[in-house]
């Protein structure tokens, strides 16, 4: 599960960013994951739970927002939605594609106290 060593970063720069802040807690931690990231936000959720206890991120909220998938394909030459790495094209049913959004996860905030 990957997703343990994921949270494991997430806590560690949070816990980087709070201290460096002079923080005392942190209260919440906003991450983006693309749909087509291969990460489980609801092991995510569990996974920073487990590996904030005795930090700073100790309860805090951990607040996932989602990022469409969208692939440029091919055949078609545009960029399409797709809601999944092995979908094909809606336009034209291809499977030419070169993924363009929804790869990603990031930490896009930090709110501290």
């Amino acid at each position: 599960m990957h997703e343990m060593a994921l949270a494991e970063s997430v806590v560690r720069l949070a816990e980087e960013t709070a201290t460096a802040e002079g923080a005392r807690r942190i209260r919440s931690v906003i991450v983006e994951i693309g749909a087509l990231s291969c990460v489980e936000p609801e092991a995510l959720t569990f996974c920073f739970d487990a590996v904030s206890r005795g930090t700073l991120a100790e309860g805090a909220e951990l607040r996932i927002e989602r990022i469409d998938g969208a692939a440029y394909c091919w055949r078609c030459e545009r960029t399409v939605p797709i809601a999944a790495r092995t979908d094909p094209c809606p336009e034209c049913g291809g499977y030419q594609l070169q993924p363009s959004a929804g790869t990603e996860m990031r930490v896009q905030a930090i709110e501290i106290e």
